[in-house]
């Protein structure tokens, strides 16, 4: 095949599945790496590119293949394919502790998450994963206290590394392809925001017991007969009374002073008349 002149090839679909070592970097070429994984493939897996990383230090199950649809789906945490590690730590794992890495985290921004933790030893658990977040299981453990000694990718879906050894790899079949397209397509159960990102319930007011306040008859619906016969009688202190009955009456009051400005008026009118 040409395109603009020049010749492309066309590969045809290949998925392998490489038993990483420690060690080695996952790319294909890095002036600071002093080993690549394409050191321990054979010159015709140059097309493929690996799905997910694992760091130097990590070891297991990594999976590399030139499907791009593939790819995007194995590695997109809304397609719930579970990531196993076994994780050995450097003292003992409690329940307390699982409780917390449970909870979720932040980092760099983005929240961090399991989806099961559970001991295999006092130091050594196995964790799964959806996501893939750089360094996840070493920072989530690292804020926890914890230094990992050895981690180790086991499974992926429904892929193990039953039969490969350590720098080994060996191509899927297509029994292998339609067991993970499967695993793919199944249904997925609806997760829970972390715990810490959940926002406290506000009570509702059937919730609370007893009145949030009392309310206060209206003046309105209050009949005259519940009112009080002394009722008129407080309206008007005996003070109020005695003010009202030596004020003079409007017929009795002298007249008002003219103010100055008044004054100043009439003068003026004067002069000019």
């Amino acid at each position: 095949m040409r395109l603009s002149g020049r010749v492309i090839h066309a590969f045809a679909p290949r998925t392998i599945v490489l038993n990483k070592p420690a060690g080695y970097t996952c790319t294909r070429s890095d002036k600071h790496a002093e080993r690549t994984i394409f050191d321990l493939l054979p010159s015709d897996t140059g097309h493929l590119f690996h799905v997910g990383r694992l760091d130097k230090d990590s070891e297991g199950l990594l999976l590399l293949t030139n499907d791009g649809i593939l790819a995007q789906d194995l590695m997109h945490p809304s397609k719930g394919v579970d990531k196993e590690y076994e994780v050995i730590l450097d003292k003992t794992f409690t329940d307390r502790d699982a409780a917390s890495l449970r909870r979720g985290t932040w980092i760099e921004g983005s929240v961090a998450r399991i989806e099961s933790v559970r001991n295999l030893a006092p130091n050594k658990i196995q964790i799964i994963l959806h996501q893939g977040i750089k360094r996840q299981i070493r920072v989530m453990l690292g804020q926890l206290g914890f230094k990992v000694k050895r981690l180790t990718r086991v499974r992926l879906g429904p892929l193990t590394l039953r039969g490969i050894k350590p720098g080994s790899y060996r191509d899927l079949r297509k029994e292998d392809l339609e067991i993970l397209q499967k695993a793919l397509k199944a249904p997925k159960p609806k997760k829970e925001k972390p715990a810490f990102l959940r926002k406290p319930r506000a009570k509702t007011l059937s919730a609370i017991k007893g009145p949030l306040f009392t309310a206060m008859p209206s003046s309105s619906k209050v009949s005259k007969s519940t009112r009080s016969p002394n009722s008129a009688k407080s309206l008007t202190s005996p003070r109020s009374e005695r003010s009202l009955a030596t004020r003079p009456d409007s017929k009795d009051r002298p007249p008002a002073k003219p103010s100055r400005k008044a004054k100043t008026s009439s003068s003026q009118t004067r002069d000019r008349i």
